[in-house]
């Protein structure tokens, strides 16, 4: 293999710029000439592609969002669309491709490599619902960036004695609402996984209160309802008063921790090893605090359940 190239699709994700300079200088370490394609799948199709070097990556391990930008590609999922993206990599001699992103940008790696091209998926979504890796680039950002919005709210809601509800992202998946309301001490945490009982949270929202309790935080992930429904169901079932906050696209911004620096470092690398040795179809993770990779396949089949203990021990703390 001489020329693989590297692109990011779908939602951007801290860490995203740590891979692709990891990738980058991997691929130069290793005597590949490295091409990045701009625009995701749909940069891929309009043949957006250029040659990267040392430089081109420089001072970007820092910075969120993608330097090479993302899109949205429906055109991508079509026979044609993926032959034309087929002839653009082909037509520059570029033999193996790196692909940043969640699971739809997986299903396009995959439908290239079931074309007989060489890809493998780096996964990059902060909803960390990516199956086969215990942590995505981007989830380790975006949690902390929640935490910092759930902290700055507790003080106001101490001020005022109030019930706040803070709304975050994840429309499948509840791991960021639920890792950031165990750090923050939610009273309650909603998620899809998981039904919820809103007479069980007025329980436990009046509980606190007889005890002496002034404030309480509740989160809510998007993909169970927005913060200003859940209010509504308070207001109407209960009477209870509260203020809403949500967080929107905060959550996908700003500088990478350093765990999703290094996360981020060790995924490219290794997704440019993958290539070497010949390996398609494939997906870069951790495990056990370890990187390996595993079949895209795998990434597409039903999603492990929430970590029920986590669940549970949030309920037990928020008393």
């Amino acid at each position: 293999m001489n020329k693989i190239a590297i692109l990011t699709s779908g939602g951007d994700a801290p860490g995203m710029n740590a891979a692709i300079r990891a990738a980058v200088r991997k691929g130069i370490h290793e005597g590949l000439e490295v091409f990045g394609i701009y625009n995701g799948f749909q940069g891929l199709i309009e043949g957006k592609i250029e040659q990267l070097d040392a430089g081109s990556v420089g001072d970007i391990i820092q910075r969120g969002g993608t330097m090479l930008h993302s899109s949205r590609c429906p055109e991508f999922k079509t026979a044609e669309g993926q032959a034309e993206g087929l002839r653009q990599l082909r037509e520059r001699g570029i033999e193996g491709l790196v692909v940043i992103g969640g699971d739809g940008s997986f299903r396009g790696a995959q439908a290239l490599s079931e074309l007989g091209f060489a890809c493998v998926g780096v996964p990059g979504t902060i909803d960390n619902d990516i199956r086969g890796t215990d942590y995505t680039l981007g989830f380790d950002t975006a949690l902390n960036t929640v935490i910092d919005a759930i902290d700055k709210i507790r003080d106001t809601a101490t001020s005022h004695e109030r019930t706040f509800i803070v709304e975050v992202m994840g429309r499948d998946a509840g791991d960021l609402a639920l890792w950031a309301g165990v750090a923050g001490g939610a009273e309650s945490i909603l998620i899809p996984e998981r039904p919820h009982d809103i007479k069980e949270i007025i329980s436990r929202l009046r509980q606190g209160t007889g005890r002496g309790k002034k404030h309480s935080i509740l989160i809510v992930a998007e993909g169970v309802m927005t913060g200003h429904a859940l209010a509504g169901q308070l207001k109407e079932a209960a009477d209870i008063e509260t203020r809403v906050s949500v967080l929107g696209h905060i959550q996908r911004g700003g500088s990478p921790t350093g765990r999703d620096r290094v996360l981020a470092s060790k995924f490219g690398a290794r997704a440019v090893e993958v290539l070497i040795e010949g390996k398609t179809g494939v997906a870069v993770g951790m495990r056990n605090h370890a990187v390996i990779d595993y079949p895209l396949t795998e990434v597409f089949s039903r999603r492990e359940g929430m970590e029920d203990g986590l669940y549970e021990l949030s309920k037990e703390l928020s008393i």
